[in-house]
């Protein structure tokens, strides 16, 4: 009768261990999941950004310090991997496309091209998006945490190497607004 109730116990131990790890394996694919969202929406925005700068270069020859600044972080941060390396390249990028659309104000013109109009209306779409999948993304990551701190799953999540997620975060408290790109 005593050995029954240990195998008993036993099997409820590994059942109970199984489960923890499938939340686990759940987790991080949701991480990666919302990790994928961002990238999606980092990808529209670095495609349109080119196409913001020529035009804007047509009408505001004399402003290449923004403009070669805008391309520069744009590769950079196409170059960065992890949440902890992108987050301060896309938030001086979004810093720097703020000052290219006030920039921008100076030229009536540009202001009133139909082409600009659009593009500005795409990254406003774009960082919207953008702003939904970070959130998704450190929700993500939120729970992910959680199992691999809280006991006993992070006893579970020790033995089989799981990690805490980064944060995807805004640095600045002025980052937290909203682009505005309106004209």
């Amino acid at each position: 009768m005593f050995g029954w109730i240990i195998l008993g116990l036993a099997v409820l131990l590994v059942l109970w261990a199984v489960a923890i790890f499938n939340r686990l394996v759940k987790n991080r694919n949701l991480v990666l999941e919302g990790w994928s969202g961002i990238d999606v929406q980092l990808k529209r925005r670095y495609d349109l950004i080119p196409n913001i700068v020529e035009t804007v270069k047509g009408y505001a020859k004399h402003e290449k310090g923004v403009l070669s600044k805008v391309v520069e972080l744009r590769n950079s941060a196409g170059k960065a991997q992890t949440a902890a390396e992108k987050a301060p390249i896309e938030n001086m990028l979004t810093q720097t496309l703020r000052q290219l659309f006030a920039l921008a104000e100076s030229y009536p013109d540009l202001k009133a091209n139909q082409n600009f109009l659009d593009l500005q209306g795409q990254l406003s779409e774009i960082e919207e998006q953008i702003q939904f999948a970070r959130r998704y993304y450190n929700g993500a990551a939120r729970d992910m945490n959680i199992l691999v701190q809280a006991f006993p799953s992070n006893m579970i999540a020790r033995s089989f190497g799981f990690k805490e997620a980064e944060y995807f975060e805004i640095e600045l408290a002025t980052e937290r607004e909203a682009p505005k790109v309106q004209f």
